[in-house]
């Protein structure tokens, strides 16, 4: 992951207090531009285009870009763009930024097949244009100053220190001329795809399998979280097949009741990767249970615990070994359902929910990604969330996703059967949370720290303060707490608590654990 961050205002000192919190998103190297029109901003992770030219940002005819991204296939717009006469100085995807805005305007947006946050200053305009990829893989905030001038930046952390108000850019938008623009509604398919089982199974096949492919391509070194699961599993099987030697797997679990770790040597040894075990304890959990709150900017109850597994696997991955990129699992489960989505009462609902969740998903699992593996100077890649892959899976009809067959994601679990890249165990095991997955005692043990921080009457009277996605237990009001000491008055950059859908029967529960559902059965085992 890079840090960028853009501002037209005059408190220059704020902007880069405030850009420094992000450091560790980039910390190859740094640098500061005033552009004429106001500041641009960028902390360098070196994962494309490894030489100091690669570093942003980049500059065209007084015009800058900084982009934290990754463009798959840029090489060919590269071609196209070398044709009419532009010239490059690095082997950087985002180099090609600057002519392809020269050359489409804000059309560039929707071209780019890619995983982007950019802010462009245009020298010729005198403007500041910024947008954000389709499901907002990466992270873009913005707040206004004191003045009502913009401030752009990757994480909310940037802006405290300047904007009274700060929420996420919205998905698959840009801004120019003071307003936000839709380029892309990913989340909303246009059209019923009607296709039979058969081409179903073929196309997520395929379209997964170059998902991960693109996202082999990377100047420095690539490993993948492999919990065991389903997802993280398909992810690092395909992989596998298409490397030329082991890749390298990392696990974690709880010391005494790690759910995950069994599977995930199971895995590991069926597709001969390097597998790595990393345990944790209580006390870790606990101690950091603060930092992790800071590091996300949330108070999301699902988004916190299973950060605190991911969080502690990125840390000793960076602090042991030289991987820059790490391939993870995760979108597969808005795309295809969780457990609490069996309960749908119909199709048209199901499908509701999936709209729901692609579009808000920047704010829960996506976040969480995003933070846990750049805290620690790290690469997120999401092969499920290949915008190709997205697009089909949520047009498809929601009648053949819904779970009629007594097994989820049944779709994605046939389309990967007659290839045997994975055991049938492991390609038909049950879905388990991550959270719990690490461990069921994990979540016990957060639930009764919180637990002991309030007596019954404190709990409700300290919960009433909130009026923005109020408390409801003890563990989200300790949660918010802490989040309220260093985002004071940014509850709305989230949108609710990430829970199962209350108004259908069966899930009208008080804990986001799929452990608390009736058809839980066998997940956790």
């Amino acid at each position: 992951m890079c840090s960028i961050a853009g501002y037209c205002g005059v408190y220059r000192d704020e902007f880069l207090k405030g850009f420094a919190e992000t450091v560790s998103r980039g910390p190859d190297d740094s640098r500061v531009v005033d552009t004429g029109r106001g500041l641009i901003a960028f902390h360098r992770l070196a994962i494309m285009g490894l030489t100091p030219e690669g570093m942003q940002p980049f500059e065209m005819d007084g015009s800058y870009v900084v982009c934290n991204g990754e463009l798959y296939g840029f090489e060919k717009d590269k071609e196209e763009l070398l044709k009419k006469g532009y010239t490059f100085k690095s082997g950087s995807d985002c180099e090609i930024l600057l002519p392809l805005w020269k050359e489409y305007g804000t059309e560039m947006f929707s071209r780019l097949d890619a995983e982007f946050a950019l802010i462009i200053f245009d020298g010729e305009k005198g403007e500041v244009i910024a947008a954000r990829d389709p499901i907002g893989i990466r992270p873009l905030y913005y707040g206004f100053d004191k003045d009502g001038v913009i401030c752009l930046a990757s994480e909310p952390k940037n802006l405290t220190s300047l904007c009274d108000h700060i929420m996420p850019f919205p998905p698959g938008h840009y801004w120019e001329n003071g307003t936000f623009t839709a380029y892309s509604t990913i989340w909303h398919a246009e059209g019923v795809c009607d296709d039979g089982l058969d081409d179903i199974f073929k196309n997520i096949h395929d379209k997964l399998t170059a998902g991960v492919e693109k996202r082999l391509v990377a100047d420095a070194k690539v490993g993948f979280l492999l919990s065991g699961g389903l997802d993280s599993s398909l992810v690092c099987a395909i992989a596998a097949r298409r490397s030329s030697k082991p890749i390298r797997t990392f696990a974690i679990g709880m010391e005494k009741d790690a759910i995950d770790l069994n599977y995930a040597k199971q895995v590991a040894d069926y597709i001969g990767s390097e597998d790595t075990k990393v345990y944790m304890c209580q006390e870790q959990a606990l101690f950091s249970l603060e930092d992790v709150i800071r590091m996300l900017g949330t108070y999301d109850i699902t988004t916190i615990r299973a950060s605190m597994g991911m969080y502690l696997l990125c840390k000793w991955i960076h602090e042991n070994t030289d991987i820059r990129v790490l391939l993870t699992g995760e979108i597969s489960d808005e795309l295809f359902g969780y457990k609490y989505t069996d309960f749908a009462p119909d199709a048209a609902a199901f499908q509701q929910e999936a709209e729901k969740r692609i579009h808000e998903l920047h704010m829960y699992d996506v976040l969480r990604a995003d933070r846990c593996i750049s805290v620690n100077s790290l690469e997120a890649r999401v092969p499920f969330g290949d915008l190709d892959f997205v697009k089909y899976v949520m047009s498809l009809n929601p009648v053949k996703k819904m779970n009629v067959y007594g097994k989820g994601k049944y779709l994605l679990r046939k389309a990967f059967e007659a290839d045997e890249c994975l055991p049938y165990d492991i390609l038909f095991r049950e879905k388990a949370a991550f959270s719990d997955a690490v461990g069921h005692s994990m979540v016990d043990d957060l639930k009764e720290y919180a637990e002991g921080c309030y007596t019954d009457a404190e709990f409700e009277e300290k919960r009433k303060q909130y009026t923005w996605a109020q408390p409801f237990t003890k563990e989200s009001l300790l949660y918010r707490e802490i989040f309220e000491k260093y985002y004071p008055g940014q509850a709305e950059m989230v949108v609710d608590f990430w829970m199962p859908n209350k108004s259908w029967e069966g899930c009208n529960v008080n804990d986001p654990s799929a452990r608390v559902l009736a058809n839980y059965g066998a997940s956790g085992q």
